[in-house]
């Protein structure tokens, strides 16, 4: 697999009226093969603009997407997308859900079934193979999401909040699964998230951005998603270094909230 450049990306959104908004200004990283990101920051600072860019569903104004040596220009197949909400095709069962990919690269149900039900294994859903997705609870649906896109064997995936939907527990189990999954198979992840926590949890690396224009304020390098990988992630939680970052990025972002609210006050 081949690493991610995020060359000096900067996005500006013309208005309507006239005038412009710039969501992300000179953003620049280096993302190792396989590593584990998660990103977080107040509304408005570009988090999911960024993932956009990287998906190849918004080109920038500045900068270019590098993956390997190849120049991100659209969509493509090697980075994989996992929204909110699946996203999955109601009027296909489970199992249909997961094959599209494949189905569209050309590849027979006969080779491609046997990757097919080892995903569905991997996720616990061997048992729900036939179901419907209106049968399927939310974190059901999830699981299938995550299935769905490695069967297009992506060399990087990108969550934009997939876990911000589902209850507190089903949401734990679904961080214990994507840490799992990210062991298993060294896949490169990008998680958006609002959460403070569940960035602690599923990034080896986080990123903190500060709103507009949308910019890189502080890094870290963590161990916790190592340590939450077939653990109890609760016990990683009550890791003394845990509650001392968790205060110091909640602190952080309360404060960039503050200027925000000061700046719309201002305004008015």
């Amino acid at each position: 697999m081949s690493g991610l450049m995020i060359d000096n990306i900067s996005m500006r959104f013309d208005l309507p009226g006239g005038g412009s908004v710039q969501a992300l200004k000179n953003v620049s990283l280096n993302i190792k093969a396989g590593e584990l990101m998660s990103v977080l920051g107040p509304s408005g600072c570009g988090k999911t603009t960024l993932l956009n860019i990287v998906a190849g569903f918004l080109a920038p104004t500045e900068g270019q997407i590098r993956l390997g040596e190849n120049v991100v220009h659209g969509p493509g197949p090697e980075r994989g997308m996992v929204f909110q909400q699946g996203a999955l095709f109601e009027w296909m069962n489970v199992r249909d859900n997961v094959s599209f990919g494949p189905d569209m690269k050309g590849v027979s149900r006969k080779q491609s079934g046997p990757k097919v039900d080892h995903l569905l294994e991997v996720v616990g859903l061997q048992d729900f193979k036939e179901k419907a997705i209106y049968e399927l609870s939310g974190g059901m649906q999830q699981r299938v999401a995550l299935a769905r896109c490695l069967a297009n064997e992506p060399d990087v995936i990108l969550m934009d909040e997939p876990l911000g939907a589902l209850d507190a527990l089903t949401r734990e189990k679904m961080q214990s699964l994507v840490l799992d999954l990210w062991k298993e198979t060294g896949k490169t992840i990008i998680l958006i998230t609002h959460s403070v926590e569940e960035a602690l949890l599923l990034g080896e690396r986080l990123l903190v951005m500060a709103p507009r224009p949308g910019r890189i304020h502080k890094e870290y390098n963590l161990p916790f998603a190592d340590l939450g990988v077939g653990n109890d992630l609760r016990d990683v939680k009550r890791h003394a270094d845990f509650s001392i970052t968790r205060e110091e990025i909640l602190g952080m972002i309360w404060e960039m909230e503050e200027e925000i609210m000061g700046r719309t006050e201002a305004a008015q």
